[in-house]
């Protein structure tokens, strides 16, 4: 049966016994920890008595909808990155959702044209540099992180890593592939260390001293300060929005896609549609720390205040079409070596 939103589980001990459908349920699988979707699903459940069932799989959730098939019980995939949002598709497990609601509230640039996913949340990959080492506009593009003048001063996690990939196949959108490869190979020159850790490490590498600058997504700032033992870290970093030149700040999305399956169309199409909401949308950013891409819907005051940016203009599916391109460039120029 699937496992309700209370208990947390790896997706490499679960094992999923397809449920008995009832009109009152919509199921879900989701790349996103429980405990970051628990508030939203807990506001719908109240609002419309629909019972949300959560499987959580930080592996193999493509792999598991194309083995299930017709038979799987899962109705409505969340999912984090752009890369994962069309892989979904790409892999011919979901299916085109024409609303009139969500068209309203989610920004044609954050949906698929052919409406096969819907964004969420949008976060930025952003720069946090040492307050005390870093002089305020040093840093103002990513082009200029490829400069000698930070050679040695650089921490990032692995290259391949799917945040930096979707990072770097803006690089290629804005620079060609010969530019991007270029530019990774001025990037790999400056690092302080080998690319290791996740995005809070190079913050905690910051603090320490260990490089001057990191990259990372905005909303592990949120998560920093909240932990005791983290906030030290995030006190010594400025948050600072790079630019690709001539356009803007990198983002990337948490979006979501109905499967092709869907036993639970209607309580899923409900689902989709509240998730797209004003009171979701604030519900969600807050909870993640991320920025609702709902016009209309509330940024929490921790986000906010880490000043306003203007996104990079390009399309995001053009992102997700250079990814195995970005791949191979880090692979050439042994960026994590």
């Amino acid at each position: 049966m699937f496992a309700r939103l209370k208990p947390l589980f790896a997706a490499s001990a679960f094992v999923l016994i397809a449920p008995i459908l009832q009109a009152a349920e919509v199921n879900v699988y989701s790349y996103r920890q429980p405990e970051l979707v628990r508030p939203l699903f807990d506001a719908f459940t109240k609002d419309t008595g629909i019972t949300v069932n959560v499987a959580f799989l930080n592996k193999g959730l493509v792999e598991k909808l194309v083995a299930e098939g017709k038979r799987s019980p899962a109705d409505v995939v969340l999912t984090v990155d752009i890369a994962r949002l069309a892989a979904v598709v790409e892999a011919g497990v979901t299916q085109p959702v024409e609303s009139t609601t969500l068209s309203a509230n989610i920004p044609a640039i954050f949906r698929d044209p052919g409406n096969q996913w819907f964004g969420l949340t949008s976060r930025a990959r952003v720069v946090f540099a040492s307050k005390d080492r870093v002089a305020a506009g040093e840093v103002t593009s990513y082009e200029d992180l490829a400069n000698p003048k930070w050679k040695g001063r650089i921490c990032i996690r692995s290259g391949t890593h799917a945040y930096n990939l979707a990072l770097f196949s803006g690089v290629i959108a804005h620079l060609g592939e010969d530019g991007a490869k270029a530019w990774l190979e001025g990037v790999r020159d400056n690092l302080a260390r080998k690319p290791q850790g996740n995005d809070r490490g190079q913050v905690k590498a910051v603090w320490a001293g260990e490089c001057d600058i990191a990259l990372g997504n905005t909303y592990y700032m949120g998560a920093m300060l909240d932990n005791p033992e983290q906030k030290q870290w995030a006190d010594a970093v400025d948050i600072i929005f790079p630019v690709f030149e001539g356009s803007g700040t990198h983002v990337n999305l948490s979006g979501m896609a109905m499967t092709k399956a869907a036993p639970n169309r209607d309580n899923a199409l409900k689902l989709m549609e509240y998730l797209s909401s004003p009171e979701a949308q604030s519900i969600y950013g807050e909870a993640n720390f991320e920025y609702p891409v709902l016009e209309s819907a509330a940024i929490s005051e921790r986000v906010a205040s880490w000043g306003e940016f203007t996104p990079d203009d390009v399309n995001l599916m053009d992102l997700a079409s250079h990814r195995s391109t970005a791949l191979r460039l880090v692979e050439e120029v042994h960026f994590d070596n």
